[in-house]
């Protein structure tokens, strides 16, 4: 039985991804530092094929006791370690708090690159193994309103390819998905002065929110896929679209007042 262990998986795109895997057949591992979205997200999965650990992607020295307990469970599996655990900033970046600030990057870029250099390890032990990162469409052109989150994923989408081409000899795939803004409770968020969710920003430039099953469906392809990355939605492929042949035009959206 294959086997995916997933960040973040206590709700949003790591619980639809969960959703989906299992019921494919796959065995799921679950980490989060809420408890208790692991316990609702493990409820709705089939009986005795998931495994929960209340995590936090910043403790390196609990990534390895983790892993080391699921792959105990998976006769030493792991077939795809999905790194995407994150949260939501959003608002002027003159306006933040450092605290904010730190603690996006420490969760939503070295969180993934703890993921990568820890689970390489256990993924090179099965063959045709996939780091899958979640990375998003503020990775495709600076987000403004979301400078620091975007430069999260900017960061997430370089370790992608990166080590796509590092890990190559060790048989073991890199991927990621580029979703648009999805319909989580990360939208939520609010960091710094602003007082301001990033859903209202994301609805302030005109973009649209997408279902996160959709996410789940492009994390499926991602991985049985040879596309380094994997977009999802509406507003990522016009982004991606307009970065490359009307860079001028998606800047001036960007400059856009917010109100």
């Amino acid at each position: 039985m294959k086997a995916i262990f997933i960040t973040g998986g206590a709700s949003g795109i790591g619980r639809a991804t969960a959703h989906l895997f299992a019921a494919r057949g796959w065995r799921v591992g679950l980490a989060d530092v809420d408890a208790a979205g692991l316990a609702s997200t493990a409820a709705l999965l089939p009986a005795g094929m998931v495994e929960t650990y209340e995590m936090d992607v910043r403790d390196r020295e609990a990534w390895v006791a983790v892993l080391d307990a699921f792959t105990a469970t998976t006769g030493g599996r792991l077939d795809v370690l999905h790194n995407n655990a994150g949260i939501g900033t959003g608002g002027p970046l003159a306006e933040a708090r450092f605290e904010d600030l730190d603690r996006t990057v420490a969760i939503n870029l070295m969180g993934v690159i703890n993921g990568a250099k820890i689970g390489h390890a256990y993924l090179a032990r099965t063959r045709g193994s996939c780091l899958l990162n979640t990375a998003s469409a503020s990775a495709i052109y600076g987000s403004a309103g979301l400078a620091t989150y975007s430069a999260t994923k900017f960061g997430v989408r370089a370790l992608t390819e990166a080590l796509d081409g590092e890990w190559a000899v060790t048989g073991v795939k890199v991927r990621s998905i580029v979703p648009s803004f999805i319909e989580t409770p990360l939208l939520d968020g609010i960091a710094g002065a602003s007082n301001r969710t990033i859903r209202e920003t994301v609805v302030a430039a005109g973009m649209e929110l997408t279902p996160v099953e959709a996410v789940a469906e492009a994390a499926w392809k991602a991985v049985h896929g040879d596309a380094v990355h994997t977009y999802v939605g509406r507003t990522a492929d016009r982004m991606r679209f307009a970065a490359r042949w009307m860079p001028g035009a998606l800047r001036k959206r960007m400059r856009r007042p917010r109100g």
